[in-house]
C-alpha cells in the first residue's frame, strides 16, 4: 500500500480523470514522486469500476483501491447488505476478506466482526477503508483465515466465506474446485460456530453442492436486474430438515420466491390457448437458477407454454411476480412472419430453433424499447412468435 496516493493532490488528479484513458495515463510520466504512473492508471481503473456497485466507497474521499481485479471480484452492496440479515448473535469471521465490503456491511448488524485477509496488502487497504468509514468495530488480521480459527480458541456466532475457483480452473460448478478447501475443512470449521455463510458464484450447480455439504439449511439466490449474481449457502450446525431455497430479486421493489426443496417437483399446467391481449410471464434469473420451474406457475396461477419453455401465461397482470411480464399484442406462426414486413422489436428466444442474432439478419427486424419479439415453443410442439409489449422487467 502506497501511502503517497493518499496525498490531497493525487487525489484531485484521480478524482479529475476517472473518464480518462488510463492506458495513457500508465504509459505517461509520473506527475508526482514516490507513486508510478500505473498505480494511478490502477486508482482510477478500480474507483471508476467503484461507481455503481460501491456507491459509499466512491464518494468518500481518501478511499484507497486495490487492483480492479479485485473490485470486480467483489461483493456489490446490495448483495452484501441483504446477505448481512443473514448472520445471528453477535459475532462473525470473515476469512475471506478482500476488500472488505461484506465484513463493512455485517459490522453494521453485528457487535463484532474479524477480517482475516491472507494478503497483506489488501489487509491494510480494507483496514485504511474502514477508518475513512468510521467502522470501529472490525478487527483485521493479515492472515490465513483457516488457520487462524484452527489455532484460535475463540468461537464465533457466524464463519463467512467467499472461496474462489483456484487459478488452473475454468469455469466453477462444485465446492471442491475453490479455495479455501472448506469441504475438507468443514467438521473443524463447525466445531468453532454454529452458523456458516458461504458465497459462491452463481454457476455452482445447486444439487453438487448439496451433494458437497452438509447441514444446509438455507440457500440463497440473488440476482440484481434479472442477473443472477450470488449463491448463499447457509450451513446451522446439526441441521437435518428439509433445505429452504429462496430466490431474492434485488431490485427497486425487493421480491422472494422461497420453497421446500421437496416441494419443487410437482405437475405443471399448461395453457390451450396462446391469445392477444393476455399477458406472458418470464421467470427472473434467480427463479430459473431455483429449477422450480412447475412450481414457479403453481404458485402464481399462471398456465405453462411447454414442458420445455419456462414461459407462462395469464389473462391478469401480477405486479408481485419476480421476473417480466409482457401483454400479447398479437400471436404469429411461422408462416405468417415469412408475409410481415417490417418487424419491429426486441426478439427473445426462448426453446425455438434459432439464434436471436440469426432472426435479426434474416427477418430485418429492427429494434425498439418496449416491443418484443418473443419466438418459442407451445405445448402442442408448434413454433410461434409473440409480438408483446413489456408492462414489468423485474
Amino acid at each position: 500500500m502506497n501511502k503517497n496516493i493518499l496525498a490531497e493532490a493525487v487525489q484531485d488528479y484521480i478524482n479529475a480523470n476517472l473518464n480518462a484513458d488510463v492506458n495513457q495515463i500508465a504509459l505517461a510520466k509520473s506527475q508526482f514522486d514516490g507513486i508510478t504512473s500505473a498505480e494511478i492508471a490502477g486508482q482510477i481503473a478500480a474507483k471508476k469500476k467503484s461507481e455503481k456497485k460501491l456507491s459509499t466507497w466512491f464518494n468518500a474521499g481518501h478511499i484507497y483501491y486495490p487492483p480492479p481485479l479485485s473490485i470486480e471480484q467483489t461483493s456489490s452492496e446490495i448483495t452484501a447488505k441483504y446477505k448481512s440479515k443473514l448472520a445471528k448473535g453477535d459475532s462473525l469471521i470473515d476469512i475471506t476478506g478482500g476488500f472488505g465490503v461484506d465484513s463493512y456491511y455485517f459490522s453494521k448488524v453485528l457487535k463484532q466482526v474479524t477480517h482475516c485477509e491472507i494478503n497483506g496488502d489488501l489487509s491494510d487497504i480494507a483496514q485504511h477503508n474502514a477508518n475513512v468509514l468510521a467502522v470501529s468495530n472490525i478487527e483485521f488480521l493479515a492472515t490465513d483465515g483457516i488457520s487462524y480459527i484452527k489455532s484460535s480458541e475463540k468461537a464465533f456466532d457466524n464463519i463467512y466465506v467467499d472461496p474462489a475457483r483456484r487459478a488452473e480452473k475454468g469455469k466453477v460448478f462444485m465446492l471442491k474446485d475453490c479455495t479455501p478447501d472448506i469441504i475438507s475443512n468443514l467438521d473443524e470449521l463447525l466445531t468453532k460456530t454454529k452458523r456458516i455463510i458461504i458465497k459462491t458464484a452463481p454457476l455452482l450447480d445447486i444439487t453438487a453442492g448439496l451433494s458437497e455439504l452438509r447441514d444446509v439449511s438455507e440457500i440463497y439466490i440473488l440476482s440484481v436486474k434479472n442477473e443472477c449474481k450470488e449463491l448463499l449457502w447457509v450451513l446451522d450446525k446439526d441441521f437435518t430438515g428439509d433445505t429452504k431455497i429462496i430466490a431474492v430479486t434485488l431490485n427497486e421493489k425487493e421480491k422472494h420466491f422461497s420453497f421446500f426443496k421437496s416441494e419443487a417437483n410437482v405437475s405443471p399446467q399448461f395453457s390451450n390457448e396462446i391469445k392477444a391481449n393476455s399477458y406472458l410471464y418470464e421467470p427472473d434469473a434467480a427463479l430459473l437458477k431455483s429449477g422450480a420451474f412447475n412450481l414457479i406457475g403453481n404458485r402464481h396461477e399462471l398456465q405453462k407454454l411447454h414442458s420445455q419453455t419456462q414461459l407462462y401465461l395469464s389473462n391478469t397482470v401480477n405486479r408481485d411476480f419476480p421476473g417480466r411480464i409482457f401483454k400479447i399484442d398479437e400471436v404469429l406462426s411461422t408462416g405468417d412472419l415469412k408475409k410481415s414486413h417490417e418487424l419491429t422489436g426486441n426478439v427473445i428466444v426462448r426453446n425455438y430453433p434459432a439464434k436471436p442474432e440469426d432472426l435479426v439478419k434474416k427477418h430485418k427486424i429492427k429494434s425498439s424499447k418496449d416491443q418484443f419479439l418473443i419466438f418459442t415453443k407451445v405445448a402442442d410442439g408448434e413454433n410461434l412468435v409473440v409480438k408483446a409489449t413489456i408492462v414489468q422487467y423485474y
